[in-house]
Protein backbone atom coordinates (compact mmCIF):
# COMPACT_ATOMS: atom_id res chain seq x y z
CA UNK A 1 0.00 0.00 0.00
CA UNK A 2 2.61 2.48 0.90
CA UNK A 3 4.56 1.53 -2.09
CA UNK A 4 1.41 2.58 -4.25
CA UNK A 5 1.35 5.87 -2.61
CA UNK A 6 4.79 6.32 -3.71
CA UNK A 7 4.02 5.54 -7.02
CA UNK A 8 0.63 7.59 -7.07
CA UNK A 9 2.89 10.55 -5.74
CA UNK A 10 5.38 10.27 -8.17
CA UNK A 11 2.68 9.90 -11.01
CA UNK A 12 0.94 13.20 -9.65
CA UNK A 13 4.37 15.14 -9.08
CA UNK A 14 5.67 13.76 -12.86
CA UNK A 15 2.03 14.60 -14.45
CA UNK A 16 2.02 18.20 -12.48
CA UNK A 17 5.63 19.15 -13.17
CA UNK A 18 4.71 17.89 -17.17
CA UNK A 19 1.67 19.96 -17.74
CA UNK A 20 3.61 23.33 -16.12
CA UNK A 21 6.38 22.53 -19.15
CA UNK A 22 3.50 21.84 -21.57
CA UNK A 23 1.90 25.42 -20.30
CA UNK A 24 5.47 27.62 -20.55
CA UNK A 25 6.94 25.70 -23.75
CA UNK A 26 3.30 26.65 -25.82
CA UNK A 27 3.31 29.70 -24.53
CA UNK A 28 6.81 31.11 -25.16
CA UNK A 29 6.31 30.40 -28.84
CA UNK A 30 2.90 31.72 -29.38
CA UNK A 31 4.64 35.01 -28.04
CA UNK A 32 7.69 33.73 -29.26
CA UNK A 33 10.34 37.34 -29.76
CA UNK A 34 12.09 37.99 -26.72
CA UNK A 35 9.72 35.36 -24.32
CA UNK A 36 10.90 32.78 -26.27
CA UNK A 37 14.33 33.85 -26.69
CA UNK A 38 14.93 33.76 -22.76
CA UNK A 39 13.23 30.31 -22.50
CA UNK A 40 15.50 28.81 -24.85
CA UNK A 41 18.80 30.39 -23.66
CA UNK A 42 17.84 29.44 -20.23
CA UNK A 43 16.73 25.38 -21.36
CA UNK A 44 19.59 25.34 -23.43
CA UNK A 45 22.36 26.80 -20.72
CA UNK A 46 20.75 24.30 -18.13
CA UNK A 47 21.13 21.12 -20.62
CA UNK A 48 24.32 22.53 -21.36
CA UNK A 49 26.14 22.32 -17.76
CA UNK A 50 23.93 18.99 -17.31
CA UNK A 51 25.98 17.58 -20.71
CA UNK A 52 29.28 18.57 -19.15
CA UNK A 53 29.00 16.69 -15.94
CA UNK A 54 27.85 13.57 -17.51
CA UNK A 55 31.01 14.38 -19.63
CA UNK A 56 33.42 15.08 -16.91
CA UNK A 57 32.58 11.46 -15.75
CA UNK A 58 34.80 10.28 -18.44
CA UNK A 59 36.69 13.42 -20.16
CA UNK A 60 38.66 16.45 -19.13
CA UNK A 61 35.96 19.51 -19.88
CA UNK A 62 36.25 22.98 -20.21
CA UNK A 63 32.85 23.41 -18.63
CA UNK A 64 33.31 27.51 -17.94
CA UNK A 65 34.40 27.90 -21.72
CA UNK A 66 31.64 25.80 -22.99
CA UNK A 67 29.15 27.68 -20.78
CA UNK A 68 29.93 30.98 -21.72
CA UNK A 69 29.94 30.15 -25.08
CA UNK A 70 26.95 28.54 -25.44
CA UNK A 71 25.73 31.14 -24.06
CA UNK A 72 26.76 33.75 -26.36
CA UNK A 73 25.24 31.58 -29.36
CA UNK A 74 22.03 31.92 -27.79
CA UNK A 75 21.68 35.35 -26.27
CA UNK A 76 23.13 36.25 -30.32
CA UNK A 77 20.49 34.41 -32.17
CA UNK A 78 18.01 35.52 -29.14
CA UNK A 79 18.50 39.61 -30.13
CA UNK A 80 18.00 38.50 -33.62
CA UNK A 81 21.26 38.29 -34.53
CA UNK A 82 20.93 34.84 -36.52
CA UNK A 83 23.63 34.92 -39.13
CA UNK A 84 25.02 31.82 -39.87
CA UNK A 85 29.11 33.57 -39.19
CA UNK A 86 27.64 34.36 -35.51
CA UNK A 87 27.42 30.73 -34.56
CA UNK A 88 30.67 29.40 -36.58
CA UNK A 89 32.89 32.22 -34.96
CA UNK A 90 31.76 31.27 -31.62
CA UNK A 91 32.30 27.16 -31.61
CA UNK A 92 35.67 27.87 -33.66
CA UNK A 93 37.08 30.37 -30.67
CA UNK A 94 35.22 27.97 -28.33
CA UNK A 95 37.98 25.44 -29.57
CA UNK A 96 40.59 28.54 -29.21
CA UNK A 97 39.99 29.01 -26.11
CA UNK A 98 39.90 25.38 -25.12
CA UNK A 99 43.45 25.08 -26.70
CA UNK A 100 44.70 28.19 -25.27
CA UNK A 101 43.84 26.92 -21.95
CA UNK A 102 45.31 22.99 -22.66
CA UNK A 103 48.81 25.05 -24.12
CA UNK A 104 49.55 26.07 -20.56
CA UNK A 105 48.35 23.31 -18.40
CA UNK A 106 51.16 21.39 -20.99
CA UNK A 107 53.69 24.14 -20.34
CA UNK A 108 53.90 24.19 -17.03
CA UNK A 109 52.52 20.91 -15.81
CA UNK A 110 53.67 18.76 -18.68
CA UNK A 111 50.51 16.96 -19.06
CA UNK A 112 47.44 18.20 -21.25
CA UNK A 113 44.08 16.74 -22.61
CA UNK A 114 43.22 18.97 -25.97
CA UNK A 115 41.65 15.88 -28.07
CA UNK A 116 39.12 15.15 -25.48
CA UNK A 117 38.57 18.54 -24.07
CA UNK A 118 38.33 20.12 -27.49
CA UNK A 119 36.03 17.69 -28.65
CA UNK A 120 33.79 17.59 -25.58
CA UNK A 121 33.02 21.02 -25.12
CA UNK A 122 32.64 21.26 -28.91
CA UNK A 123 30.26 18.20 -28.42
CA UNK A 124 28.26 19.87 -26.11
CA UNK A 125 27.64 22.99 -27.86
CA UNK A 126 26.94 21.07 -31.02
CA UNK A 127 24.47 18.51 -29.43
CA UNK A 128 22.48 21.03 -27.28
CA UNK A 129 23.28 24.86 -28.09
CA UNK A 130 22.73 24.75 -31.58
CA UNK A 131 19.36 23.19 -31.96
CA UNK A 132 17.79 25.35 -29.36
CA UNK A 133 19.77 28.12 -31.26
CA UNK A 134 17.70 26.63 -34.51
CA UNK A 135 14.57 27.06 -32.83
CA UNK A 136 14.22 30.73 -32.57
CA UNK A 137 15.61 31.19 -35.94
CA UNK A 138 13.00 28.77 -36.88
CA UNK A 139 10.59 30.76 -34.84
CA UNK A 140 10.86 33.91 -36.71
CA UNK A 141 10.23 32.22 -40.40
CA UNK A 142 7.81 32.93 -41.95
CA UNK A 143 5.42 30.04 -40.93
CA UNK A 144 7.85 29.28 -37.60
CA UNK A 145 5.47 29.60 -34.78
CA UNK A 146 2.93 26.62 -36.46
CA UNK A 147 6.17 24.54 -37.51
CA UNK A 148 7.66 24.76 -34.07
CA UNK A 149 4.61 24.15 -32.52
CA UNK A 150 4.37 21.22 -34.36
CA UNK A 151 7.74 19.74 -33.66
CA UNK A 152 6.39 19.80 -29.56
CA UNK A 153 3.41 18.67 -30.04
CA UNK A 154 4.56 15.50 -32.57
CA UNK A 155 7.41 14.98 -30.09
CA UNK A 156 5.24 14.62 -26.84
CA UNK A 157 2.35 12.52 -28.98
CA UNK A 158 5.55 10.31 -30.09
CA UNK A 159 6.62 10.01 -26.36
CA UNK A 160 2.87 9.07 -25.41
CA UNK A 161 2.35 6.50 -27.65
CA UNK A 162 5.40 4.87 -27.93
CA UNK A 163 5.06 4.76 -24.03
CA UNK A 164 1.75 3.33 -23.57
CA UNK A 165 1.83 1.04 -26.41
CA UNK A 166 5.62 -0.36 -25.74
CA UNK A 167 4.10 -0.82 -21.82
CA UNK A 168 1.26 -2.58 -22.77
CA UNK A 169 1.80 -4.74 -25.86
CA UNK A 170 5.55 -4.24 -26.54
CA UNK A 171 7.65 -7.38 -26.94
CA UNK A 172 10.73 -7.23 -29.71
CA UNK A 173 13.75 -5.43 -28.42
CA UNK A 174 14.75 -2.31 -29.79
CA UNK A 175 18.14 -1.08 -28.28
CA UNK A 176 18.47 -3.54 -25.06
CA UNK A 177 21.85 -2.71 -24.58
CA UNK A 178 20.78 1.22 -24.44
CA UNK A 179 17.95 0.99 -22.99
CA UNK A 180 16.26 -1.88 -22.74
CA UNK A 181 12.57 -0.44 -22.16
CA UNK A 182 11.97 0.61 -25.91
CA UNK A 183 10.62 -2.30 -28.34
CA UNK A 184 10.12 -2.14 -32.04
CA UNK A 185 6.29 -1.77 -31.08
CA UNK A 186 6.63 1.24 -29.33
CA UNK A 187 9.17 2.53 -31.79
CA UNK A 188 6.35 2.50 -34.33
CA UNK A 189 3.40 3.35 -32.76
CA UNK A 190 5.52 6.25 -31.66
CA UNK A 191 5.92 7.28 -35.35
CA UNK A 192 2.43 6.85 -36.27
CA UNK A 193 1.28 9.40 -32.90
CA UNK A 194 3.52 12.02 -34.17
CA UNK A 195 2.41 11.29 -37.52
CA UNK A 196 -1.48 11.12 -36.19
CA UNK A 197 -1.08 14.40 -34.44
CA UNK A 198 0.93 16.53 -37.49
CA UNK A 199 -2.14 15.42 -39.52
CA UNK A 200 -4.59 17.06 -36.89
CA UNK A 201 -2.52 20.01 -36.45
CA UNK A 202 -3.17 20.58 -40.48
CA UNK A 203 -6.85 19.92 -40.37
CA UNK A 204 -7.37 22.39 -37.07
CA UNK A 205 -5.36 25.11 -38.37
CA UNK A 206 -6.06 24.45 -41.90
CA UNK A 207 -2.57 24.86 -43.11
CA UNK A 208 -1.05 23.06 -46.07
CA UNK A 209 -0.66 19.30 -44.62
CA UNK A 210 2.81 18.46 -46.37
CA UNK A 211 5.10 20.73 -44.57
CA UNK A 212 3.69 18.97 -41.37
CA UNK A 213 3.31 15.24 -41.92
CA UNK A 214 7.20 16.18 -43.09
CA UNK A 215 7.55 17.32 -39.41
CA UNK A 216 5.86 14.38 -38.23
CA UNK A 217 7.32 12.06 -39.35
CA UNK A 218 10.81 13.66 -38.60
CA UNK A 219 10.00 14.05 -34.68
CA UNK A 220 8.77 10.35 -35.23
CA UNK A 221 11.65 9.20 -35.83
CA UNK A 222 14.40 11.76 -34.81
CA UNK A 223 12.26 12.19 -31.80
CA UNK A 224 13.71 8.89 -30.47
CA UNK A 225 17.17 8.82 -31.80
CA UNK A 226 17.43 11.78 -29.78
CA UNK A 227 16.33 10.20 -26.83
CA UNK A 228 18.66 7.19 -27.49
CA UNK A 229 21.27 9.51 -28.04
CA UNK A 230 21.38 10.74 -24.48
CA UNK A 231 20.25 6.96 -23.25
CA UNK A 232 23.94 5.91 -24.07
CA UNK A 233 25.23 9.36 -22.71
CA UNK A 234 23.60 8.34 -19.15
CA UNK A 235 25.28 4.50 -19.66
CA UNK A 236 28.34 5.27 -20.64
CA UNK A 237 28.51 8.01 -17.00
CA UNK A 238 26.70 5.43 -15.53
CA UNK A 239 23.75 7.98 -14.04
CA UNK A 240 20.29 7.44 -14.27
CA UNK A 241 19.36 11.12 -14.65
CA UNK A 242 21.16 14.00 -15.98
CA UNK A 243 19.57 16.17 -13.22
CA UNK A 244 17.16 16.84 -10.78
CA UNK A 245 15.40 20.51 -11.48
CA UNK A 246 12.53 19.33 -13.01
CA UNK A 247 10.06 16.79 -11.04
CA UNK A 248 9.22 13.29 -11.86
CA UNK A 249 10.97 14.23 -15.48
CA UNK A 250 14.46 14.43 -13.96
CA UNK A 251 16.59 17.09 -15.63
CA UNK A 252 16.56 19.68 -18.11
CA UNK A 253 18.35 17.08 -20.76
CA UNK A 254 16.16 14.10 -19.89
CA UNK A 255 13.06 16.20 -20.88
CA UNK A 256 13.53 17.95 -24.07
CA UNK A 257 16.32 15.20 -25.26
CA UNK A 258 14.24 14.22 -27.56
CA UNK A 259 13.19 17.78 -29.82
CA UNK A 260 17.32 17.89 -30.24
CA UNK A 261 17.61 16.40 -33.41
CA UNK A 262 14.36 16.78 -34.60
CA UNK A 263 14.84 20.88 -34.52
CA UNK A 264 18.18 20.58 -36.18
CA UNK A 265 16.50 18.48 -39.13
CA UNK A 266 13.28 20.71 -39.47
CA UNK A 267 15.31 23.76 -39.51
CA UNK A 268 17.28 22.08 -42.08
CA UNK A 269 14.65 21.12 -44.37
CA UNK A 270 12.46 24.03 -44.19
CA UNK A 271 15.29 27.18 -43.93
CA UNK A 272 17.47 25.42 -45.95
CA UNK A 273 16.55 22.86 -48.19
CA UNK A 274 13.24 23.62 -48.51
CA UNK A 275 14.12 27.31 -49.45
Amino acid sequence: MAGLNKKSKELLTRSLSGALIVIAILGGISYGGWLWGVMVTLVGIISLDEFYQLAAKRLKISKGIGLIFGAVILMAVGLGHAESHVILVSLALAFIAVLSIEMLRRQYSRVSTAIENGAGTLAGLVFVVLPWSFSVILREGPYGKILLLSVFLCTWACDVSAYIVGTLWGRHKLCDNISPNKTWEGFCSGVAGSFLMASAIAYVRSFPPLPLLIVGLICGIAGQMGDLCESILKREAAVKDTGKILPGHGGMLDRFDSVLISLTLVYFVFEVAWR
